[in-house]
């Protein structure tokens, strides 16, 4: 296939273009109201459903786990959130859970160090250390880790990529139980992000950001993904996501571009029943 449609035309790209593109609190106005929505809701899941909170997998106040699980079960999904490498946390995201322990697959939400205190390579290490803590110690609070499916949302997108890619380097356990992988409007192609206003954070430089691109590798995990958008996201959004699902061709068993949705009502696409995302996660077991 032509890959020419998913790639930037050469030039030099406007600031203000990189920025209508890229800055999804400003192209999603009500976006508070989901972060507000989460909140209370996640409150609640963490009261009302067992589980083991703020489990360490390293030295930093960041590397901490939530681990939910579902008792005899050996399936887990692992959640990376976003926030641009830069903010949210994993305790906004509880309310993913309740769906899917009731399918019988544990959960756990994984935190990791923000920019700009670390670099975004140093965030990549730290997802390899959740996730191989995970294998090695969820069976011990509770939560089987025999097929693991790894998602995550925009940064936590490309967290997922990047450990797919990575994963020779970076696995200490057999790959073979990983079962899938779902990144959700992530961004794979950082050649725009230097012009980005979120950059006085990232620090990234053309060389750096290139450093980081991911649609010109191939994965090393031999498990199927369901790469995923919403339909009403920006362009570029649209393109980083069509751009991964066909570099990455044939691993990528599905890209998903979710009607109507945005780039934060995309991520609760993944907990409810009946939506796409989810049936292609759960079908990744």
């Amino acid at each position: 296939m032509d890959t020419a449609p998913y790639l930037l035309p050469p030039g030099t790209l406007s600031p203000d273009w990189v920025e209508r593109e890229y800055n999804n609190r400003e192209l999603v106005p009500e976006h508070p109201s989901f972060f507000d929505r989460w909140e209370r809701d996640s409150a609640f899941v963490r009261e009302t459903l067992p589980g083991r909170l703020d489990l360490a997998y390293g030295p930093d106040a960041r590397h901490r786990i939530d681990l939910f699980p579902a008792p005899g079960s050996d399936r887990l999904l692992v959640f990376v959130h976003g926030g641009y490498w830069r903010g949210l946390d994993k305790r906004m995201f509880a309310w993913l859970a309740p769906a899917w322990v009731a399918e019988g697959v544990s959960v756990a939400l994984v935190n990791y160090r923000l920019c700009p205190a670390v670099r975004i390579e140093d965030i990549v290490t730290d997802a390899f250390a959740a996730v191989n803590w995970l294998a090695a110690n969820a069976p011990a609070h509770g939560a089987g880790a025999g097929r693991i499916v790894l998602a995550g949302h925009s940064a936590g997108g490309h967290l997922v990529a990047a450990v797919f890619a990575d994963s020779r380097e970076g696995l200490a356990f057999d790959p073979a139980r990983i079962a899938g992988g779902v990144p959700v409007s992530g961004i794979y192609d950082f050649s725009p992000l230097p012009l980005f206003s979120g950059n006085a954070d990232l620090r990234l430089d053309a060389a750096s950001a290139r450093a980081l691109d991911l649609h010109d590798r191939r994965p090393t995990i031999a498990a199927p993904l369901v790469v995923a958008v919403g339909g009403g996201e920006s362009g570029e959004f649209i393109r980083q996501s069509r751009l991964l699902a066909d570099r990455w061709s044939p691993r990528v068993r599905s890209l998903l571009v979710l009607p109507a949705l945005h780039h934060f009502n995309v991520i609760e696409a993944l907990a409810e029943r009946g939506q796409a995302l989810h049936a292609a996660t759960l079908a990744l077991y």
